[in-house]
């Protein structure tokens, strides 16, 4: 059974995010939604198919994926952030409440937001694609690792820095250009050798490409590659948010 401290920051976060609706729903909607014109429908009548796939479903599993790596990312980021910056995170420490509980807290809160926020992507992108899944329970697994390690890292960016610019450094440099060039918008397989090779060091291509496999059964690389990096991921930065709640590093005073 949950313990009520957990419940009651994890309630706590919840009610945080769904209290800007705008923020956390219509904004995602509205954006995949020009994503689609724009890309699926202006660019996909170019294109037409991706490996037998039409244009405008190929580029949904990508869509989806950078939704739930921003979202649970900044679910995080922005809840710590302010909370240490208000101190009133020290209070939160010397409650009964163990680490692992605070961090499942603000995690598993980052978490649902991310696949809200990814449910409501894929059910617009259904409006215009359909609403088959390939690989169901796989795709959901991979979202879920995928939410869990990018709030993590979330936890830990906000937990490191000292203001909002350096909190938004990473979404900004880091996660956006390596989401938009891992194959969101178009297969590995189809780039000059030398693109080709860029892309496959980048972590991210095989998190949309676990993503692809789930819904769409199709897959650039080995479907397990991806799997086994987004849960290395978890395991990383999971570990590293838990040292720096029980160091208290740039928490406590």
């Amino acid at each position: 059974m949950i313990r009520l401290g957990l419940r009651t920051l994890l309630h706590k976060e919840v009610r945080r995010f769904l209290r800007v609706p705008g923020q956390t729903v219509l904004s995602p909607l509205i954006t995949t939604t020009l994503y689609f014109l724009v890309f699926g429908f202006s660019l996909g009548s170019q294109l037409r198919e991706v490996e037998g796939v039409p244009y405008a479903r190929f580029i949904v599993p990508g869509l989806v994926t950078l939704g739930v790596v921003s979202n649970a990312f900044l679910n995080t980021a922005s809840s710590m952030f302010v909370m240490k910056v208000q101190g009133t995170i020290v209070d939160l420490l010397v409650s009964p409440l163990g680490y692992g509980e605070i961090l499942a807290g603000f995690v598993g809160a980052a978490v649902l937001r991310g696949l809200l926020v990814g449910t409501v992507m894929w059910a617009v992108a259904g409006v215009f694609t359909g609403l088959g899944l390939a690989h169901p329970l796989f795709a959901l697994a991979m979202l879920v690792l995928v939410a869990t390690a990018f709030a993590a890292l979330g936890f830990m960016t906000s937990v490191w820095a000292s203001s909002f610019e350096q909190v938004n450094f990473f979404p900004t440099f880091v996660i956006t250009p390596l989401t938009f060039l891992g194959g969101v918008f178009y297969s590995a397989r189809t780039l000059p050798p030398v693109l080709r090779e860029l892309t496959l060091v980048n972590p991210v291509f095989y998190m949309v490409d676990g993503v692809r496999y789930g819904m769409l059964g199709l897959s650039d690389g080995h479907p397990s590659a991806g799997l086994a990096l987004v849960v290395a991921l978890c395991a990383v930065s999971l570990g590293g948010s838990y040292a720096m709640l029980k160091t208290g590093y740039k928490l406590r005073g």
